[in-house]
């Protein structure tokens, strides 16, 4: 079976059963021309799962959607977020805030009052116009449609100091009947989810269970999500949500065929990696996407210390943007992960090219590491030859306009 997989399509409004609004609503008090909210509608019920930042400080959409799920996960209907700000250490009025929020979108489009998640993001540490935010779940439930150009609307609607919408959908028949998954996304900055700022929905017509539906978004995440980071901060809203709605009449959960299974998390893994992929590629103000591969750990755990010691290393991601190949700072950054690695057997690539060879530099190719390193896009690779533990990275690098952007707000 083929997964067909569209890149920058509309996003959620390609998935049957579910509709999308979007307004502006003035949220950043710079004009009404900015989309800043949005609605995700399903046109019934739905099982839903989710992921979230790891920070101790959690924003009160974050924990408003923990709540939401942990009771009513197996009858959600739609997703109300917001763009402008964050919603986060807001104390008990944003926790309020938040409520208000899912309340409103459920009477917009008359769900019931515990069926609605909540997203935010944007600036920290203000209370939401909560004038401005009714006023935009107004407007954008009178615009709910399936249309192509709500969708892209819809997408836009997320985002903060991102350049362009995020958007995928992938497509799969199973006995006749196609199953769609498609997801939008945001983040630029404030990247290193643990489940930056960043936002995920995703929608399938598929069926299954809240749980099962949490164990395959976990699985995607793990692999995607979780392996990206442009700044090495850990946002406090971090959320990625997946609703499944089941109108296609194909069942996806633990009695389904392992062949379906496997397809629809096949299917779903891509989903999560491209919008995972665009966001890194959207990173604020940088030059460079490298894909950071650690190969032959001990473990998983190891291979992904040394990979996020070398992502998110200053001196490392400063190199890469004077497109300097200075392996010595990788060496430095892995050993600095202190996973017991083992200098002798250290290799070293620049793509394919040879840096060090079994702790051995290789200085006579420099000329051709150079020339790598001047790609917007290339891998870093680290064979440590103690294990068949990997494990992948996605960063960027650090620029003075990254500097320039983030000095104030």
């Amino acid at each position: 079976m083929s997964i067909e997989f569209t890149n920058d399509s509309p996003g959620v409004s390609d998935v049957p059963g579910f509709r999308v609004g979007a307004a502006g609503c003035d949220i950043r008090n710079k004009g009404l021309d900015r989309l800043d909210l949005t609605l995700v509608v399903a046109d019934r019920p739905c099982s839903a799962a989710g992921v979230f930042t790891t920070n101790d400080v959690k924003a009160a959409p974050v924990r408003f959607c923990q709540q939401v799920l942990a009771v009513s996960a197996d009858r959600i209907r739609g997703i109300v977020g917001n763009s402008g700000n964050a919603n986060a250490c807001t104390a008990a009025q944003g926790d309020a805030d938040a409520a208000a929020m899912a309340k409103l979108s459920a009477a917009a489009v008359g769900a019931p009052d515990d069926t609605f998640l909540v997203c935010s993001t944007g600036r920290i540490g203000e209370l939401l116009p909560m004038a401005k935010v009714a006023e935009g779940i107004k407007v954008s439930a009178a615009r709910l449609s399936r249309d192509a150009a709500e969708g892209v609307r819809s997408a836009n609607a997320i985002l903060t100091s991102d350049t362009r919408p995020k958007s995928v959908t992938a497509r799969f028949v199973w006995e006749g009947k196609t199953v769609t998954i498609a997801g939008i996304a945001k983040g630029a900055g404030m990247i290193e989810p643990n489940m930056a700022t960043m936002l995920a929905f995703v929608c399938t017509d598929a069926a299954a269970s809240p749980a099962e539906l949490k164990v395959a978004l976990k699985a995607s995440s793990d692999q995607s999500f979780n392996c990206v980071s442009v700044d090495g901060d850990m946002s406090t809203n971090d959320t990625v949500l997946l609703l499944a709605s089941g109108v296609s009449g194909v069942s996806v959960g633990a009695s389904a065929p392992a062949g379906l299974r496997a397809l629809f998390q096949e299917a779903l893994d891509k989903v999560c990696f491209a919008l995972a992929e665009k966001i890194v590629g959207d990173g604020e103000k940088i030059t460079k996407v490298v894909a950071v591969e650690i190969e032959g750990a001990r473990t998983r755990a190891d291979a992904e210390k040394i990979a996020r010691a070398i992502g998110n290393s200053l001196l490392v991601k400063s190199s890469w943007y004077g497109e300097d190949p200075n392996w010595g700072r990788l060496a430095d950054a892995a050993g600095y992960a202190r996973t017991g690695l083992d200098e002798s057997k250290l290799d070293i690539f620049y793509d394919d090219v040879p840096a060090v060879l079994g702790g051995k530099p290789l200085p006579e190719n420099k000329p051709r590491w150079k020339q790598v390193v001047k790609a917007a896009r290339f891998a870093v690779r680290l064979k440590l030859n103690l294990g068949d533990a990997k494990f992948r990275l996605l960063a960027a690098d650090l620029t003075d306009g990254y500097v320039n952007y983030n000095k104030s707000e």
